[in-house]
């Protein structure tokens, strides 16, 4: 079959075309490669060449900051009508969000439009930030969430800004336009399974492909100190709940700074951020959320542990007994008596690094799961 992958966001529409070119299709990826995460895409619309010109990127910021107009989407728009002969007649076409190129409702929807006329089978993944699951977000309903710190306090509106886009009228009218247009929609984990339960077109959950051919894992040797990953993205810093992390981190290291050592990244390309996954043997990868990254993910395929959402809902989904990863929430004391726990028992890294990597071989087999997206496709057309 001949399937057009749009948008990236985290390496999984990567891994899903893996799979799918695995078991004998054709398959072509569109994007912008997610800004400064560079990750791979086919045809890249990018509108890297006013953002990679320092005056040219100024004027942008400026006419932006006055009209709420970024002319890189407008080259954005115009690389995409460049290869549009290349973007029709597909069999299926997948959206990893409702705006998988981030380039503004107007041209949004253009491109959108143009996808849906030339394209019969469109599907939507629920990923990312998208109408339906900031909407549920902001109704508390989750103990905790990316959005409490602004639910607790707010004045913290200025911050969640493009969080709070998601939700405005402008978006509202994308997500109807886009729910009326596609097959499906399909959560890609427990998380948006909840948000997405009663919404009209919702199919069942289809977990993250990992591509476990490319991550070998590493196993855990403990020839000195415990090393430990912060990988910081700031536009997320606080939904991500690194300020819990920051705070863990600085408790544990007056106690065991002889036993540690901590590596604080920050907003690194994705190719430099996954070189510290080899040597870290814990990986912080968020305080608030109820079901793994794909960061998390790909960390767990290489057996490491990883402090992420792993509560009672995602347990219950894949019927899990083992620990696969060390459930975090907002709580740094109780964070740094989970490292603390794994600092004095260092076989307990070496276990749960075990148990990560066989529930990611199990449950997110990109091969696998590349034929559960065909089959859901097929039967939902």
């Amino acid at each position: 079959m001949k399937i057009l992958l749009v948008g990236e966001y985290s390496r999984l529409h990567n891994s899903l075309k893996e799979g799918l070119i695995k078991n004998g299709h054709q398959v072509t990826l569109v994007g912008n490669g997610d800004v400064f995460k560079k990750y791979p895409v086919d045809i890249n619309i990018d509108g890297r060449s006013i953002k990679n010109n320092f005056l040219l990127n100024k004027i942008r910021h400026l006419i932006f900051k006055l009209t709420s107009i970024d002319i890189a989407s407008i080259e954005a728009f115009i690389r995409f009508k460049r290869n549009q002969t290349s973007l029709e007649n597909y069999d299926f076409v997948q959206l990893i969000n409702e705006t998988p190129f981030n380039i503004g409702s107007y041209f949004e929807k253009k491109l959108l439009t143009f996808l849906f006329q030339k394209n019969k089978n469109v599907f939507l993944l629920a990923c990312g930030d998208d109408y339906r699951y900031i909407s549920y977000l902001l109704s508390g309903k989750f103990p905790y969430s990316t959005v409490s710190p602004l639910l607790d306090n707010p004045t913290l509106k200025k911050a969640y800004r493009y969080t709070l886009k998601f939700v405005s009228k402008k978006q509202k009218k994308i997500h109807d336009f886009v729910f009326e247009n596609i097959k499906g929609v399909i959560p890609v984990s427990v998380e948006y399974s909840i948000a997405y339960v009663n919404t009209l077109k919702t199919l069942p959950l289809i977990p993250n492909p990992v591509n476990i051919d490319k991550i070998e894992i590493v196993p855990f040797v403990n020839n000195g100190k415990i090393k430990i990953l912060h990988g910081i993205n700031s536009a997320n810093y606080m939904k991500k709940g690194n300020k819990y992390f920051k705070e863990a981190l600085d408790i544990i290291t007056k106690k065991y700074s002889n036993k540690i050592e901590v590596i604080t990244t920050k907003d690194l390309a994705y190719k430099e951020y996954i070189k510290h996954f080899l040597s870290a043997h814990i990986i912080l990868d968020q305080a608030q959320a109820h079901d793994q990254g794909y960061n998390a993910l790909e960390a767990m395929a290489m057996g490491k542990v990883v402090f992420t959402g792993a509560g009672n809902a995602f347990k219950k989904h894949y019927n899990l007994k083992d620990i696969v990863a060390i459930d975090t929430f907002p709580d740094s004391a109780k964070i740094a008596e989970n490292l603390e726990q794994l600092i004095l028992n260092p076989n307990q890294i070496y276990e749960i690094g075990k148990n990560a990597r066989a529930f990611i071989e199990k449950e997110h087999h990109y091969i696998s799961i590349a034929k559960k997206y065909t089959e859901t496709w097929k039967t939902n057309c």
